[in-house]
This record gives structure tokens, sequence and C-alpha cells, in this order.
């Protein structure tokens, strides 16, 4: 490391399942504060506030300095991959991210649709899928190339009326008015891998949803015209939760009525003396295959898929909307985002990981990711700003001997699953 540099500029990093991107933010500040990676960046930022007036100094006199840090563009908790991150002047850079394209993979489960359109929600409705096939999919997916109009999900951080949309949803209240739809653009949509029932380790959640939320996520499908194939109007949605203790007693009860009698039971002795309580070995046999093969026929379909989109995409809604496209329903059940502008994993991003190890360890990487950046804004700057004498002025790139106060967490807010 080179002593004395600020290390200011922007970077990827490989945000791990079920964590917050603001709590990647923190655990990164909380590995950067003590580093000597940044300590230069923390004595500038020290020297700047010495030099601040006494009004200034006396506002932000009780705060701890720490390095600043934000974030270019949020990913779901379910979601992993590329968490492009900026510190010091290289967050006042972030805002461009959330307008280049990002390549994504997901994995959609059919069969169940949920309130958030991922496995983390609540069980709306559950639908027929034996008739999904990879060809069904492959065609349908063929709808959603290109520009369309895409509804956003009911789970989202959009507003209305001031009031983020996930709000309404879990509180089980009916949207002021229709969601608008937007405009995306699918670059790129193709089925990398088919996943029949039963060789697969995605689940449904068991969790349902009550009568509220089911009406709130049902006047959504309606405006956005993919109701779910088998999705009970009102109606029947209230039967249903009704019903589904009488359901389960039913098929027990059925299970005991289809049971000969006991008088006209008569159990032949075996033809050889088996151990008491077990199965011979052929019986053993063609239980242990019929578990199998019914747990395959009683599992949904999943299929992996890969793209590239424009900025504002919710893949959460592809998979949602995929789910009515083949006449069944579907969910979201694994997210990563694999690429972000010139930031790829398996290239030039930070494994998560490494910042449990020493400083040793990540510090290099986040060096020489750092220089890299600044590299080429540096570059960049000159190649705009020399081109001609009637060049419009840009912001240059950034400098390394000082900073500029702002909050020490920047979260730049980006309104989709990206």
């Amino acid at each position: 490391m080179t002593k004395g540099k600020i290390m200011e500029g922007v970077f990827a990093v490989n945000k791990p399942p079920m964590i917050s991107s603001a709590q990647v933010l923190r655990d990164l500040q909380k590995h950067f504060n003590p580093s000597k990676l940044f300590a230069p960046w923390l004595s500038a930022e020290r020297s700047i506030r010495d030099r601040e007036s006494h009004n200034q100094r006396k506002r932000r006199r009780e705060k701890n300095i720490q390095v600043k840090i934000g974030h270019g563009g949020t990913l779901d908790p379910l979601a992993t991959g590329v968490l492009i991150t900026g510190v010091g002047k290289g967050t006042k850079a972030l805002q461009r991210f959330l307008l280049c394209t990002k390549t994504y993979e997901a994995v959609v489960l059919f069969g169940t649709s949920t309130d958030s359109y991922d496995r983390l929600g609540k069980v709306i409705k559950s639908a027929p899928y034996k008739h999904v096939t990879k060809q069904a999919v492959e065609e349908a997916l063929g709808q959603f190339r290109g520009k369309f109009m895409q509804l956003p999900p009911l789970f989202s951080a959009l507003k209305m009326n001031g009031k983020p949309l996930y709000e309404y949803a879990r509180e089980g209240k009916e949207i002021p008015r229709e969601i608008e739809r937007r405009e995306v653009e699918v670059l790129n949509l193709e089925l990398v891998e088919w996943m029949e029932g039963g060789t697969h380790p995605h689940k449904a959640p068991e969790e349902h949803a009550g009568y509220a939320e089911i009406n709130v996520a049902q006047k959504l499908w309606k405006q956005e015209g993919t109701l779910p194939a088998g999705l009970p109007d009102e109606k029947e949605s209230k039967e249903d939760l009704e019903s589904k203790k009488r359901k389960s007693s039913y098929d027990q009860d059925d299970l005991v009525t289809d049971l000969p009698s006991p008088k006209h039971r008569k159990l032949s002795p075996p033809e050889e003396p088996i151990m008491s309580g077990g199965l011979s070995p052929d019986a053993n046999t063609s239980r242990a295959v019929e578990e199998v093969l019914s747990s395959a026929m009683n599992c949904p379909p999943a299929a992996k898929l890969r793209m590239t989109v424009t900025s504002g995409f919710y893949v959460r809604s592809l998979c949602h909307d995929l789910g009515a496209a083949v006449g069944s329903a579907a969910l979201m059940a694994e997210l990563e985002r694999t690429q972000q502008g010139q930031f790829e994993i398996g290239k030039n991003v930070l494994e998560y990981s490494d910042l449990e190890r020493s400083e040793s360890v990540w510090g290099p990487k986040v060096e020489a990711m750092l220089d890299d950046w600044y590299e080429k804004e540096k570059s960049q700057d000159t190649l705009v700003t020399t081109a001609t004498d009637n060049s419009p002025k840009i912001e240059q790139g950034p400098s390394r001997t000082n900073t500029t106060e702002t909050p020490s967490i920047v979260n730049n807010k980006d309104t989709s699953d990206s």
C-alpha cells in the first residue's frame, strides 16, 4: 500500500444472501474505519473539520469521523451479487450506475404465487403446474424480450402519496390509486437450466397470506391483467381461508373411509416368517421407489433464467408474470446480479468473505480496484476536456488530496430489484 495516499473511488462487493445492502455498507465501514488503507482519508477529513468555522465545528463535533461510503443500487435481502460501492468522493459517481444495464440470473419456481413475488413472501395462491414444460416456458419468454410496460410489484420501494407501496402491502390496505406501469427493456433473456420437479431444492413458503392481503394482491393482479390461473374471486378467497383446515380433515377422513371395514379384512399368514413390524426386502424397495416418484410428482418444476435489463426493471415481476403466461403461478426463488456496468462477478468484484480475513487480504484488492477506477476516470476526464476548445466542462475525477463533508453512508435509491 502506498503510504499517505488518500483512497477514494468506486469498487464492487459480492453481496451475500439474507443481508440488506445497508448492512453490507455498515460492515465495510466497520472494517475500513480502523484500517491502514483508509487512515489517510480519515486524517484529511479531520484536517477539513479543523479548518471549518466555529458554527460548523459545533454542529458536527459530536459526530465520529467515519469513512464515507454509499452504494450504486440496492439489492433485495434475498439477492446476491454485484453491489457497487463508492468511497469518499466516489459516492458522487454512484448515480450513473443506477442508469446502466444489469445482468441477472434468477430461479423461477412454478405453482405458487406470493404477495412479494419471491419465496420470502406469504402464499397468495397455489396453481396447477404439471402442464408447465420447458418448451412452454421458452415460448412464453418471447413476450418479455424488448421494450414493454412493466407493473412494479406491490412489495417495492415505490411511493404513493408519500408512502412506500410495501407499507400498504404489509398493512393489508388498498392502494389509493392504480400503480403506474413503467417502460423497461430486456436486452437479452434466455433459459439456461430447466429443473423438473424433485430434481432441485427450491420450495415454496408455507405461510399463507390473510384475506385482506389476498384481496389487495388480487386487485393489483386484475390491474396488471395477469390474474394467476386458479386465483379465486373475492368470495372464494374468503371461503378458501375458512376451508383450509376442513380440507385437511376431509383428506384424512377419505383415507380412513377407503379402507375395508375391520370384519372384511382378513390377514393371510405370510409365506415366510417376517420380523414383527418389518417389511420384506421387495416391499422396502417398492415403497422407496413409490416415495421418490410421489415426491417428484408433488414438486413443481423450476427454471433458471439469465437476463440483461435496463434500469428500473423488476426481476420479481418477470418471474410472477411468467407464471401467469404459462397458465400457472410462479415466484422468484433465487436472484444473483452477475454484472452491473463494468463490474462482473468472478472478474473485478470483492468477495464479501474476504472482509472476515485480515486487512492484508482485502486491503490490496480494494486498493487495486480503487486505483483502477481512479485511473480510468482521470483518463476519461482528460479526453473530454481536451477534445476541443469548445468542449463542455465536466466535473473532474476524484482528487486524492482532500475530501468534502457529506453523510458517512450514502444510500442511492434504485427502486428496481437491482
